[in-house]
């Protein structure tokens, strides 16, 4: 392990575009922080679906499914502006070790409750909004770190090399979930994901930071946060990317909280499958994110981003009408990639368009759109797929992002300049 987290930037040479493809990890401590990242997070979507299939096979009801990513999601909602205002104000590193051992923590609870039989599902609500509340901390200081250990000039490619891993990750964890899942059940997935969280920890530890850089202690913190509000409100390029967002977490990406019902009731395929239709979401998302690191012109986001605020719901409308096993595998590869494209630009700009002094409090923003509206989004995409089924709930939610995205395209084109 210790080998494989000190490999060198030149060991990536050797094709033409490598070097520029993975340019950012040239920066040790962003090297580290990479590869560690891309082992938990094969742990973590191992979880993933492995909790969502514990779910439906304890209950049989899509209302729970979206009960469970409401009580994951609704402390980001509640908390992720504090952690913007922490990341401002402390070393960031630090406030990345003591949230990755809190999700250790969770991981290794839901593990032995569930190796041992005594799993409820009250027991994975409360678990679910327990890792809510450190994702709360942990993802606008992990957004704002990146700046920080690559510079601007590498911003998006190092977003993308991040957004890489998270979908190379994607890709890989609910297949090896899904085998599992249905040879030995849901517990192997939450002790791996336990043991991925720490080699982030070991990765972090071993970060050359120098002391008390980051550490900015002035003021309470309620000033701070109004302060970034303000700052915020006034830029309303900011406004318009952070609506782009909003719309997507409530009304798109609550696609994933139904998957299970698709695999299940409606391809006819287990727990294997399900991993499978995650993993060609990953695949889709993995390849945009690569395409967008070997740009050799950090131009034209804007154009970028429109493409994927069409592309993601025209793909969540070919899933809703499928019933096939391949055609929703296809769409769902063009859900990943066009939402990489929309996220991605959106993260990178955001970060440049934001002063430093407020990069952490306009991430913790990000935050509170991406992952803060996805309760929202679990709550309603449960609720009407309850009453009216999967496809219909995905299906209306696909044709509210895509209405919006057209309005943006209509009524904001200066968007589509944003460099």
């Amino acid at each position: 392990m210790r080998r494989f987290l000190r490999f060198s930037y030149e060991d990536l040479d050797g094709a033409t575009r490598l070097p520029h493809t993975f340019r950012a990890l040239k920066h040790r401590n962003f090297r580290l922080f990479w590869t560690s990242r891309i082992i938990s997070l094969t742990g973590n979507w191992m979880q993933t679906v492995a909790q969502g299939w514990l779910v439906y096979r304890l209950t049989d009801s899509p209302l729970y499914l979206g009960l469970v990513g409401f009580a994951q999601y609704l402390p980001v909602l509640l908390f992720a502006l504090f952690g913007g205002v922490l990341a401002d104000r402390f070393p960031k590193r630090n406030l990345l070790i003591f949230t990755n051992a809190g999700a250790l923590l969770q991981a290794l609870a839901l593990a032995i409750l569930t190796s041992t039989g005594q799993i409820q599902v009250w027991q994975i609500i409360g678990l679910a909004f327990l890792l809510g509340t450190v994702q709360a901390f942990d993802i606008p200081t992990r957004q704002a770190i990146v700046m920080e250990m690559v510079g601007q000039d590498d911003l998006l490619n190092a977003i993308a090399l991040n957004s890489s891993a998270f979908n190379a990750a994607r890709t890989l964890g609910p297949a090896i979930a899904g085998i599992l899942v249905s040879t030995i059940g849901e517990a192997a997935s939450f002790y791996l994901n336990a043991l991925g969280f720490s080699v982030v920890i070991g990765a972090l530890l071993r970060m050359r930071i120098p002391a008390g850089r980051y550490a900015d202690l002035s003021g309470s913190v309620w000033a701070r946060l109004k302060d970034g509000l303000r700052y915020a409100r006034s830029n309303r390029t900011l406004l318009v990317l952070l609506s782009l967002v909003i719309v997507s977490s409530v009304f798109g990406i609550s696609y994933g909280t139904l998957l299970p019902v698709f695999a299940r009731d409606l391809l006819h395929a287990g727990p294997s499958g399900y991993g499978l239709l995650l993993s060609g979401t990953g695949l889709g998302a993995l390849l945009a994110a690569l395409l967008l690191a070997s740009r050799r012109r950090s131009r034209d986001k804007g154009r970028w981003l429109t493409l994927g605020n069409l592309l993601f719901p025209s793909m969540l409308l070919l899933l809703a009408a499928s019933r096939l096993f391949l055609l929703s595998w296809l769409a769902l590869f063009g859900v990943g990639f066009g939402l990489v494209l929309q996220n991605a630009n959106v993260n990178v700009l955001l970060q440049t368009l934001s002063p430093e002094r407020y990069r952490g409090r306009v991430m913790s923003l990000y935050a509170l759109t991406f992952m803060g509206m996805l309760p929202l989004g679990s709550l309603q995409a449960g609720a009407v797929a309850n009453a009216y089924g999967a496809p219909v709930a995905v299906a209306a939610g696909a044709l509210i992002c895509l209405l919006f995205g057209l309005v943006i395209l209509l009524k904001k084109p200066q968007l589509r300049r944003l460099e």
